[in-house]
């Protein structure tokens, strides 16, 4: 059995590491694109930025807990397939996009079927055990990492025969993971734990309500909220920040976030094994929310183009908050709701990214337009910083109010 665990995590682990190498091929040269498609400045693609992301998300929040609910009926691995096989169609409209506009539609396409997060996630949640729940979720850190040290890198390389380039290698790619993942991919919950689709459970708010029957979660789902709030200060804003501040091109923003992607992996793929068993989930929350808050505050006030890469460091390290989130909060959900769970989770993630991107890359925008009073591109970080720390205070009040399967105390 132990054996048959390991070999399934591995091949998650695969098809995330392909799912997010796709991924981080586009990242280095979509303000490029975005430019080219609108004829404006960087201000101005930063907010068309915002609204693209805004479209995503709010698919992927709607749809979300139905693929969620799905993957608990039918099963993990016909979900995940079909989720990976919608990001190859949404590249495949980015590649050839004659207008802003159809990359509104690629960009939809992908939120309704991109919930390859959501079932590897619950894939994890089935063949985990308390004892390595968070080092398990860690992995998925660690192939989110992986990939961004080989995407971008690619991305980058790639950018510079021009902007459309990377956007075919991540069509390419996202559909042989398809074809890998069909013929590799073994199936986590068995029919014995599979449960009836119903529609109440489905919809997002009744995904989130679900939520409120588990004794005392609530207090850690409001912390995850500003954790993703604040984690789109990097994400929605890093490429449009450090060209505005240090006129990177798209070979050293793919070659920042290859280092992004190797200290994520390192954390989350190494250090977290042996971190979270001396620290326990609940005191490496704590640590690693001060650490994230930590890293964005100095980001915001870096004035040289090598601290943005020394700064990447404590910010990475926190790292170790979201895994032992993940692992106390899966602990409290029985193994027929992971999927649910990871759903609502999920549509939580794209709720606030609604709100999230278009927050930071207008705060990006009133900071950097031309004629602005007051000229600070690392606005985002700094707001970032803030919400992490209201993350953290939320989380401890939460802990010490109440009480929780696997807290994993040290």
């Amino acid at each position: 059995m132990a054996k048959s665990r390991k070999a399934a995590l591995s091949f998650i682990f695969v098809t995330l590491l392909l799912d997010v190498v796709g991924i981080g091929i586009i990242i280095p040269v979509f303000p490029q694109l975005i430019e080219q498609l609108i004829g404006g400045n960087l201000s101005e693609a930063s907010r068309w930025s915002g609204w693209l992301t805004f479209a995503y998300a709010i698919m992927q929040f709607i749809c979300a807990p139905i693929i969620g609910n799905l993957s608990d009926k039918y099963g993990r691995r016909p979900v995940l397939l079909l989720s990976l096989f919608g990001f190859g169609i949404d590249y495949i409209f980015l590649a050839l996009s004659p207008t802003i506009w159809w990359l509104f539609v690629g960009r939809i396409i992908a939120g309704v079927f991109g919930a390859s997060f959501t079932t590897a996630t619950a894939y994890i949640a089935d063949i985990s055990t308390n004892e390595n729940r968070a080092q398990n979720f860690g992995m998925i850190g660690a192939a989110f990492g992986l990939g961004f040290v080989i995407g971008p890198a690619i991305g980058g390389i790639l950018g510079e025969l021009g902007p459309r380039v990377p956007f075919i290698a991540a069509a390419i790619l996202t559909l042989i993971n398809v074809v890998y993942g069909y013929f590799v991919l073994p199936e986590s919950l068995d029919k014995e734990h599979r449960r009836p689709f119903e529609w109440k459970r489905a919809n997002p708010m009744g995904s989130l309500l679900q939520l409120n029957k588990y004794k005392g979660l609530g207090g850690l789902i409001i912390a995850l909220v500003f954790v993703y709030i604040a984690s789109h200060a990097v994400q929605s804003t890093w490429t449009f920040i450090n060209i505005e501040k240090f006129n990177w091109s798209p070979f050293t923003v793919g070659i920042s976030l290859t280092v992004v992607g190797l200290l994520v992996a390192i954390v989350q793929g190494g250090l977290i094994r042996f971190i979270n068993p001396k620290l326990g989930n609940e005191k490496s929350i704590y640590i690693g929310l001060g650490l994230y808050a930590l890293g964005l505050l100095l980001f915001a006030f870096a004035t040289q183009s090598w601290m943005m890469f020394a700064f990447l460091v404590p910010y990475c390290l926190g790292g170790i908050a979201g895994p032992a989130l993940q692992s106390i909060l899966s602990s409290n959900v029985p193994q027929n709701e992971q999927g649910e769970l990871q759903g609502a989770l999920t549509s939580l993630m794209s709720a606030t990214s609604i709100i999230g991107p278009l927050f930071m890359t207008y705060l990006f925008a009133w900071f950097t337009k031309p004629g602005a009073s007051v000229k600070f591109a690392g606005a985002p970080f700094l707001a970032g910083a803030v919400f992490m720390l209201i993350s953290a205070l939320i989380a401890t009040r939460s802990m010490k109010k109440d009480s929780f399967v696997n807290r994993g105390d040290a």
